[in-house]
């Protein structure tokens, strides 16, 4: 498994994503692959650096594990915010206009569409968010 801490910040993103993309690519990752699995992280990511810390500033851990044998990566990502569980709150309903539907949510969506597994613990003071993908 491979961690690296970033700041919870917009400015950090780029840095997240090159980060995930270099171990996609230790794990010879489809390209087909690549791309939903970054933009669900991107997802991810966002709203720790916006919602996580609103009267602060943190820090968000990102670990990365593959397994070679069933080609499974494991993604994790965990802060300190507020308690937030992602997949708590009822998924959009797509077949309304953008017009009609709430705004928010769709990117918590995306990601719960992308990965093969998700699940959420709040636990030491810390939200914790595993995302699992078969490449």
């Amino acid at each position: 498994m491979t961690e690296k801490v970033f700041a919870a910040n917009d400015e950090a993103l780029n840095d997240v994503l090159a980060f995930a993309e270099e171990e996609l690519e230790k794990a010879e990752c489809p390209m087909k692959a690549v791309m939903p699995i970054t933009v669900a992280l991107e997802e991810v990511f966002v709203n720790v650096a916006h919602y996580a810390y609103p009267d602060s500033t943190g820090e968000v851990s990102l670990s990365i594990d593959f397994d070679s044998e069933s080609r499974r990566m494991t993604f994790q990502m965990t802060d300190s915010g507020i308690p937030f569980d992602p997949l708590a709150k009822p998924d959009p309903d797509i077949t309304l206009s953008a017009e009609e539907r709430q705004i928010g949510g769709l990117g918590i969506f995306m990601m719960k569409m992308t990965m093969d597994e998700v699940s959420y613990v709040y636990q030491d003071g810390k939200n914790i968010l595993t995302m699992k993908k078969s490449i």
